[in-house]
């Protein structure tokens, strides 16, 4: 099974922390964010990481090397400019060569299975497969409905809302990079209308574990308070 990490943003959110050290490699506990996904990758069966790298892109290779020392293979793709959260992607033209990989972000805390993930979607003969995450929207006002004439026909007080939003972990066919130019600019939600116009099959893979997406300060904060108290969920495989 092969990945791709995006690594190369430069993780604006994060500042002043990221001024120093790109988000992946931001310490939670006694390694950074990016070695517990790899170590979760290696656990569901990942033996090939591809990271897309940019800002501070030095760092990343000095820390992680070949990937050796965590029993992966690990390679970089380098933007010299950046090309969204897809475009990457044109420029590792060894992916045609597989039938699936993963794609994810370098920043996510979570206790999601990969290999059930990517099974699912071979199973579902999906073009993509989106992981996918219940997030609450309560509104602290009163909601009030009208009709066209300006009166009411509904008052909500401090409704709230469910939704599913996307994890930053993606499963693809690899078939879907031979419509993309080799450094093309391109974001997912922009892949993902494409896809749907032209009557491609995307799923979705709902997923109600934990995850944490670790992009503002008060992020980084639970996201290592989290680790700690409760490590033996995200490494499991290497609990005592």
């Amino acid at each position: 099974m092969r990945a791709v990490i995006l690594a190369g943003g430069k993780g604006q959110r994060l500042r002043p922390y990221t001024t120093v050290l790109p988000k992946p490699l931001m310490p939670i506990g006694d390694m950074p964010i990016l070695e517990v996904v790899l170590r979760q990758l290696k656990a569901a069966g990942v033996t090939r990481v591809t990271m897309a790298v940019g800002y501070l892109a030095e760092l990343m290779q000095a820390f992680f090397g070949d990937g050796r020392r965590l029993g992966l293979e690990i390679d970089y793709s380098f933007e010299e400019r950046p090309l969204g959260t897809v475009g990457p992607l044109t420029l590792i033209p060894s992916l045609r060569d597989e039938s699936d990989f993963l794609m994810m972000n370098g920043d996510v805390l979570t206790t999601i299975d990969y290999s059930k993930l990517l099974a699912r979607h071979r199973d579902s003969n999906a073009e993509v497969t989106i992981a996918t995450y219940r997030r609450e929207v309560k509104i602290d006002f009163g909601v009030i409905e009208t009709d066209e004439d300006n009166l009411l026909t509904a008052y909500v007080e401090k409704p709230q809302f469910d939704y599913r939003v996307s994890m930053g972990i993606y499963c693809f066919k690899s078939s879907v990079l031979e419509q993309l130019k080799h450094g093309q600019h391109l974001d997912f939600p922009d892949l993902v209308k494409s896809l749907l116009a032209g009557g491609r099959k995307v799923a979705s893979y709902p997923f109600d574990g934990y995850w944490l997406d670790m992009g503002r300060p008060d992020d980084y904060a639970t996201a290592i308070e989290e680790f700690e108290s409760r490590r033996n969920e995200f490494l499991p495989h290497e609990a005592a």
